[in-house]
């Protein structure tokens, strides 16, 4: 139980997890109002506005830049760990998104969905991937900005 209150005291533990909480909120929110319809996949889902993966990292570099200053090289490897991160949903899960909606549409043809039948010779499962994995430069920058805000908002009051 000590270790949980640690944990809980900890600015630079708990500036990235709020950042990919309120990421998560948020983006149901958005995608209730935008689809009308609540999908409860997306209070853990990936994909969609704001990245919670930018939130979570931007928050962790915030609280590290407050609690260890900037001139360590504590600051330097959050950051490099915030880029990666940032760089790889924009970029290499984004086009995983791209290649799942094609894919999908494959899928979804009888004739190829036999033809994969008989070649796999096994009971072949009803795939479907998922398509929201990625982000886009927006969804990303919104991100950023929610892991500021939450970064801030612990640094300051917690």
């Amino acid at each position: 139980m000590q270790t949980v209150q640690i944990l809980l005291h900890n600015k630079m533990f708990v500036a990235p997890v709020l950042g990919w909480f309120a990421a998560q909120i948020l983006k149901t929110i958005l995608h209730t109002v935008l689809n009308k319809e609540f999908s409860p996949e997306r209070l853990i889902g990936c994909g969609g506005m704001p990245s919670s993966h930018s939130a979570t990292v931007v928050g962790l570099m915030y609280a590290t830049a407050y609690c260890c200053g900037i001139d360590g090289f504590e600051f330097p490897a959050a950051t490099a760990f915030a880029l990666i991160v940032m760089y790889d949903a924009m970029n290499v899960r984004m086009e995983t998104g791209k290649q799942a909606v094609i894919l999908n549409l494959f899928l979804k043809n009888e004739e190829i969905r036999e033809h994969l039948k008989e070649a796999s010779k096994d009971k072949w499962p009803e795939i479907i991937l998922k398509e929201y994995v990625g982000h886009t430069p927006i969804q990303v920058l919104g991100g950023i900005l929610v892991g500021v805000i939450t970064g801030y908002l612990v640094c300051t009051y917690m």
